[in-house]
C-alpha cells in the first residue's frame, strides 16, 4: 500500500498491490504507475526499510528525498542484542533519534557505539550503513519530523484494514483479498477529512525548502 499526503494536508490512499516478492522492480512498478496516474513530484517518501524501495525511487523521483523508518530501524537493530539488554539498549538509541541537529545525533550515535559496540557491533552497524536515510528528517522543522521519520500512517491504515481480514484464514485468490482490501479502504478514507495536525506551518516551511518544485502548485 502506498499512502500520500498532498498540498492541502490531506491523506489519501494511491493505491495497493499484490506481488510475491519486494524487490526494486517490483516497487520500480509501483512507482511508474503512480507517475502515470497523474503523481507529478514526491518531495519525501518514508519507507519500512523495504528491499529495493530506495533503488526504485532514485530512478522514479531522483530529487526525493528517502527517510527510512526509525521505528523499523529500531526493531531491525534489537534483532542483534541479547532480549535481557533490550530495555538498556532502546533507552541508548533513544538521544539518536531525539536529538535536534543531524550533527548532534552522530555524537550520540559515536557514544552509542563506545557503550555498546563491543558487544552488539552489528547493532550499530546497521544504523551506520542506513545512516544518510536515517538522518534525512534531521533537515526539516519539527513539526514535519513528526509525520516523515515513522510511517504511523500507514501503520494506522493497516490496522483498519486488519480489522476485517483478521476473520479470513485464507482468500480463493488475490483478486477476492484485493476486493475486499478496497471496500475496506474506501470506508476508512471517508473518514479522512482532517488535514494533518499544523499544516498550515508545515506548508509554508515547505515552499521555503522546496521552492520552485512547490511554488507554482500553491493557491
Amino acid at each position: 500500500m502506498v499512502v500520500g499526503i498532498d498540498l492541502d494536508g490531506q491523506k489519501d490512499v494511491l493505491g495497493m498491490w499484490i506481488g510475491e516478492h519486494e524487490s526494486a522492480k517490483f516497487w520500480l512498478g509501483v512507482l511508474t504507475e503512480i507517475k502515470a496516474r497523474g503523481v507529478q513530484d514526491v518531495h519525501v517518501f518514508s519507507t519500512d526499510n523495504l528491499k529495493g524501495f530506495s533503488e526504485a525511487i532514485a530512478a522514479s523521483f531522483a530529487n526525493s528525498d528517502i527517510q527510512k523508518c526509525i521505528v523499523h530501524q529500531i526493531r531491525n537493530s534489537l534483532k542483534y542484542v541479547s532480549y535481557k539488554d533490550f530495555k538498556a539498549v532502546t533507552a541508548s538509541l533513544k538521544p539518536i533519534y531525539k536529538a535536534p541537529t543531524e550533527e548532534a545525533a552522530h555524537l550520540e550515535l559515536d557514544r552509542f557505539e563506545q557503550e555498546w559496540g563491543k558487544k552488539y557491533p552489528l547493532c550499530v552497524r546497521t544504523w551506520r550503513d542506513n545512516w544518510d536515510e536515517l538522518a534525512t528528517f534531521y533537515r526539516y522543522p519539527v513539526e514535519m519530523r513528526r509525520i516523515m521519520y515513522t510511517t504511523n500512517i500507514i501503520k494506522g491504515y493497516h490496522r483498519q484494514l486488519r480489522k476485517v481480514t483478521k476473520g479470513k484464514s485464507i482468500f480463493p485468490s488475490d483478486e477476492a483479498l484485493t476486493k475486499m482490501l478496497y471496500l475496506a479502504t474506501m470506508e476508512v478514507t471517508r473518514k479522512w477529512t482532517m488535514r494533518i495536525a499544523n499544516w498550515g506551518q508545515i506548508l509554508g516551511q515547505l515552499a521555503i525548502y522546496f521552492g520552485d518544485r512547490i511554488m507554482p502548485y500553491l493557491p
